[in-house]
């Protein structure tokens, strides 16, 4: 008898591997996955314009980024002490105007560079909800803690989405041709406007997401808040707040995200490349200058091997934390 109503995911088409860059982009789910990633030092993009919620504000990310255009200091706003901007999350903002002008392009032109020779792209859709400034309409992608009557908000419809993400898409082939676009919604639920507002807003995303799914240029869906909602389905599996996942729901995730989208081989060289970035952060009970060399060695010895296995990865920082630790007594 079937307790449960599992979510199964299918293998996708193309598979990730140490050799093929992945984007993970939206809101802060996106950063749980792309945290997975880059434990196992698999190449990895994350939000670099801070955490994104609304689909026109990741929309607007990529297009920027896709055309090459820089931040200049019209693109900033002073509110409150500090330099920001509408196109980024709170992280980027500063008291000094060129700090944080400099701050915005060095993270562009690392994401324009990534995401033209990426092989994976993962858009994770929050909100079907908007703000936009009073003043301009433009569509921002943080309040930044600036009074509400600068602002006016709006619930989207799917074709609003659609109709922004449909001509998008294929400005984003052409800029990256090899790059697949797989779509998926945050479980994060967001609930300023109550259980109802939320299901609404996830409803508009949903609508909006088939219709885009019938692309040529869209690989597929990973059915992310399915697996929350619908597979897990119990308060234990999120967090005090109640409305993100807990860490057992996102390690649950992981799984099938990592059964989905990397081979059996990809899997067993991640696991032991993410047993050594776990052991950086292992306290030893008993810390005798024996036991830290042996543990420092085995390490290092283990690096040394997987090193020889992967010559594109880069195991610097790994090596240089057991060396420390190595020569440290």
């Amino acid at each position: 008898m079937k307790m449960r109503t599992e979510v199964d995911v299918e293998p996708a088409g193309s598979l990730i591997d140490y050799d093929s860059p992945v984007v993970m982009t939206g809101s802060c789910f996106a950063n749980e996955m792309a945290a997975r990633l880059d434990e196992g030092l698999l190449p990895v993009l994350c939000n670099p314009f801070g955490v994104l919620y609304n689909p026109v504000s990741i929309a607007n990310m990529l297009r920027r980024v896709a055309r090459g255009r820089e931040f200049g200091h019209d693109d900033l706003w002073f509110h409150n002490g500090r330099w920001l901007s509408f196109s980024h999350d709170t992280a980027f903002s500063s008291p000094d105007r060129q700090t944080i002008l400099e701050k915005l392009n060095r993270s562009f032109r690392n994401a324009h560079r990534f995401i033209r020779t990426a092989s994976f792209l993962f858009v994770t859709f929050g909100t079907a909800r908007i703000y936009r400034r009073a003043d301009s309409g433009e569509v921002v992608a943080n309040c930044h803690k600036i009074p509400a009557n600068f602002f006016t908000r709006e619930l989207l419809t799917p074709g609003d989405i659609v109709s922004e993400w449909s001509e998008f898409i294929a400005e984003l082939s052409e800029f990256n041709p090899a790059l697949q676009i797989y779509f998926t919604v945050s479980p994060v639920r967001h609930w300023k406007d109550g259980a109802h507002g939320n299901q609404v807003s996830k409803s508009v995303l949903f609508v909006a997401i088939e219709e885009l799914l019938k692309s040529d240029s869209v690989a597929g869906y990973f059915p992310s808040y399915e697996i929350v909602t619908d597979d897990l389905r119990d308060y234990r599996f999120y967090a005090a707040d109640m409305l993100h996942p807990s860490s057992t729901a996102v390690e649950y995730i992981w799984e099938k995200f990592s059964g989905a989208f990397m081979s059996p081989e990809s899997r067993s060289l991640y696991e032991r490349i993410a047993s050594i970035t776990r052991a950086t952060r292992h306290r030893l009970l008993n810390p005798q200058p024996d036991e830290v060399r042996l543990f420092s060695e085995k390490m290092l010895n283990r690096i040394s091997q997987l090193s020889d296995e992967l010559p594109s990865v880069d195991f610097s920082s790994l090596r240089r934390h057991f060396d420390d630790l190595l020569h440290s007594g």
